[in-house]
């Protein structure tokens, strides 16, 4: 017996091991099992049976597949507790894994008030947040996001949810903000909104100047350059896998005009996972940079003489299984359904505001200048990189027909819920309101610069058009909302006192 049992834990490593590395599926996993013991014990007892093949496609989700092969990973020591603050700053909790099995499953991980009050230049609660050291809440761990860490098996993650107590929910909760206005589309309109990030960043190197370290591009080749993907190609495989392992689709990834700066593209999904698979991205990327001696940034402008880097989102709408942002009658003024082009108006209407969201730290606006396809005026176009808003008609997609529009106007200081969560909120006054849209721009809006609105130039203007934004406050909650403007208003306070400490934003994002 013990050696039958030796066998299977050295069969379940062998075939986990090749799950996680890619090599093969979870079916191809089973199927290898079936054939091994199957087959060995025919042989070994002399059943001479025809015994019906089991298909491995039905009646088995991945998440339980998932949930068995987690709850026997012997390796697994500690489990990080991921929740992503109102400042977009990713943190964690460790626990071990027994305990995490034993009393945070049920129980969660308790965490002060002050963790939806920090920003990016303090670890403290800020001013004008409702939100101190008084009280308390728990982490409650959303099992369906548990992965053993690609990067250090040692280990798994998983992202949190914000409960008051297990089971209700706290008003505070970025990821529960996120469900709930998707209800509210839901419920009102019977949509989703799908999205698909382009998640832009520096890879850095360290350098001794004078005594002093500083970070530099580790490489100074131009757009879209083989040899800069040759340079990075070590640390791009790498990427790549541990994203495969994290069920995270990728689309494309290619060297941007930034010297050391990269994209990736991840695939079309639901808006509450894309935001999920933006966290276990970001994640994925700075650690394997760390692995190979490298600093990975998403700092919107981390030198003010370089390019920007962006988290560019691309959303479509859905109504039971179908895109029903796309014309689908081949006939639209803008290639777009009614449905589409009202929650994109929407969209456009609240930008001004929305922007206290998307791009959260006065750097944010050092990123949104004209003339740098980072969409710095209230306009959109048609496959116009200058617009902060685009509709995007991807290969395959009949010619006059649009399949989503773009926001570019966000970055990767973001809380990807808080973001999409009043994306969303904009989006439902335009359907509620039956919003159309002005004509598109097609041409550079920096030469209509006299003719259309400037978008916010600093984190001040955009806080001060959220401060007027009602419908928001209503949709979004106007606890949820005054702490994001306390967060706001300390890094401009901080920023604008310490004209250098941009700098350090490297360290946070």
């Amino acid at each position: 017996m013990q050696s039958a049992k030796r066998a299977r834990e050295v069969v379940f490593s062998v075939l986990r091991d090749a799950c996680i590395d890619g090599d093969l599926s979870i079916p191809e996993a089973i199927e290898a099992v079936k054939d091994i013991f199957l087959e060995n014990a025919k042989k070994f007892y002399k059943i001479n049976l025809d015994v019906k093949h089991f298909d491995s496609k039905i009646g088995l989700s991945h998440n339980f597949v998932k949930a068995e092969t987690d709850a026997l990973q012997p390796d697994v020591a500690l489990v990080r507790i991921i929740w992503v603050d109102a400042s977009g700053q990713h943190r964690c909790r460790v626990v071990p894994k027994k305990r995490f099995h034993n009393t945070v499953v049920k129980n969660g991980v308790g965490l002060t008030f002050a963790c939806m009050a920090m920003s990016s230049a303090a670890d403290c609660p800020a001013d004008e947040t409702n939100l101190d050291g008084v009280g308390e809440i728990r982490l409650m761990p959303d099992l369906s996001t548990k992965w053993t860490i690609p990067w250090l098996k040692q280990e798994e993650m998983v992202l949190a949810d914000m409960h008051l107590k297990p089971g209700e929910a706290w008003e505070y909760c970025p990821r529960e903000a996120l469900r709930r206005i998707s209800k509210v589309l839901k419920d009102e309109f019977n949509l989703v909104m799908n999205a698909g990030f382009e998640s832009e960043f520096y890879l850095l190197k360290s350098v001794l100047r004078e005594g002093k370290e500083e970070w530099i591009p580790f490489d100074t080749t131009p757009y879209c350059s083989t040899s800069a993907f040759d340079a990075a190609s070590p640390i791009l495989h790498e990427v790549f896998s541990a994203l495969q392992s994290l069920n995270i689709p990728v689309e494309q990834i290619h060297a941007e005009a930034g010297n050391g700066q990269f994209e990736i593209a991840m695939g079309y999904t639901i808006c509450t996972n894309a935001a999920d698979n933006l966290v276990f991205s970001r994640e994925v990327v700075r650690a394997v940079a760390r692995k190979h001696g490298l600093l990975a940034t998403f700092v919107p402008k981390y030198a003010l003489d370089d390019i920007g880097s962006g988290s560019h989102v691309h959303l479509s709408l859905w109504e039971n299984g179908k895109n029903v942002f796309m014309a689908s009658d081949g006939y639209s003024l803008h290639g777009m359904s009614k449905v589409g082009e009202e929650f994109m108006a929407g969209v456009l209407k609240h930008l001004p505001s929305l922007l206290a969201f998307t791009a959260p730290v006065p750097n944010s606006y050092d990123r949104i200048q004209p003339n740098t396809w980072s969409g710095a005026y209230q306009c959109w176009g048609k496959d116009n990189r200058e617009a902060p808003l685009r509709t995007a008609s991807p290969p395959g997609v009949p010619n006059g027909i649009v399949s989503n529009f773009e926001i570019k106007a966000f970055d990767g200081c973001a809380n990807p819920y808080l973001g999409l969560a009043s994306v969303i909120a904009a989006g439902i006054d335009g359907l509620r309101s039956h919003l159309t849209l002005p004509e598109p721009i097609d041409q550079n809006p920096s030469i209509l610069d006299s003719k259309l609105q400037r978008l916010p130039t600093s984190l001040s203007e955009s806080v001060d058009a959220l401060d007027k934004d009602n419908f928001l406050k209503d949709l979004i909650g106007e606890k949820l909302l005054v702490a994001i403007k306390g967060v706001r208003k300390a890094e401009i306070a901080y920023y604008t006192q310490n004209k250098d400490a941009y700098k350090q934003l490297i360290y946070r994002y």
